[in-house]
């Protein structure tokens, strides 16, 4: 972590004090109307009594998925539950965007990403807090790699796990991480970091989650990684695996030649040598 990125995360925490973190659940729901009602159910009664909000984003779904957030909302206990629909698709990226503008906006001090599709468990959710809430990472990834066998127990398909496999390899490789997987979408973030970021100009796509890891990279902030389960079940997947992974790809070398190698380059040889 650079010295600025460290400095300000700590001023931070100190200005928070000893108050109880203000957290958010952001669910991002794409004709989910099948999972959204089971997603919002399984969250733990101990994640529903610390979290002040959780907000739905329905991206101009084609079926009845911001009804059933609706009809969810009046079953949720108290008022935490916020149903939203966009207008137009604003697509995986773009619906991201906005959550974390929304999370900026209302003053949050930690957003957790979760699916609307049921692949990613709500039950595990503490895990990734707990790193956030202590003051050990900016971001935190759940991730399905680091349990040897873990992912193909889950029915991770063969192809989707050699091809995250090899693409997580090689972004290692470009970023110098060694992060045992980029492409699980289960994530919390501190919001005092995300405000750090040129949300505006990041991708609308499906490569907005190994763009944002470049970004956080990019600006000293600490990532960290904690197991969870893999489920595939009946989920219509709507990303074109070829041209992600271009982009992925893509975006990873470009931070490669702009960040990590300039820097390396600009530093004295005895440092590299140590490195």
């Amino acid at each position: 972590m650079t010295t600025t990125a460290t400095e300000q995360n700590n001023e931070h925490r100190a200005t928070r004090g000893q108050a109880a973190a203000r957290i958010a659940i952001f669910i991002v729901a794409y004709n989910a109307e099948s999972t959204l009602g089971s997603v919002l159910g399984r969250i733990p009664p101990e994640i529903l009594s610390k979290v002040e909000e959780i907000f739905v984003f329905d991206d101009a779904s084609q079926d009845r998925t911001y009804a059933v957030g609706q009809d969810y909302q009046q079953r949720l206990a108290g008022d935490k539950l916020r149903v939203y629909r966009n207008p137009v698709n604003l697509m995986y990226g773009g619906n991201q965007r906005r959550g974390y503008r929304y999370a900026i906006e209302r003053g949050f001090d930690i957003v957790v990403l979760l699916h609307g599709d049921g692949q990613y468990a709500p039950e595990v959710m503490q895990q990734l807090l707990t790193p956030l809430e202590t003051g050990q990472a900016e971001m935190v990834m759940g991730s399905r790699m680091l349990i040897p066998g873990a992912a193909r127990k889950g029915n991770m398909p063969l192809y989707k796990y050699v091809g995250n496999k090899i693409l997580t390899w090689l972004e290692n490789r470009l970023a110098g991480t060694r992060l045992s997987e980029f492409h699980s979408g289960y994530r919390a973030y501190s919001v005092h970091a995300l405000r750090t970021l040129p949300l505006e100009t990041m991708t609308a796509n499906w490569h907005f989650d190994t763009q944002i890891i470049l970004e956080f990279l990019r600006r000293g902030h600490r990532i960290a990684e904690v197991p969870i389960p893999t489920y595939y079940g009946d989920e219509i997947c709507h990303v074109n695996g070829i041209p992600y992974a271009v982009n992925c790809v893509r975006e990873t070398l470009w931070f490669a030649l702009t960040h990590r190698w300039r820097r390396h380059a600009a530093l004295p040889a005895a440092s590299r040598s140590s490195e």
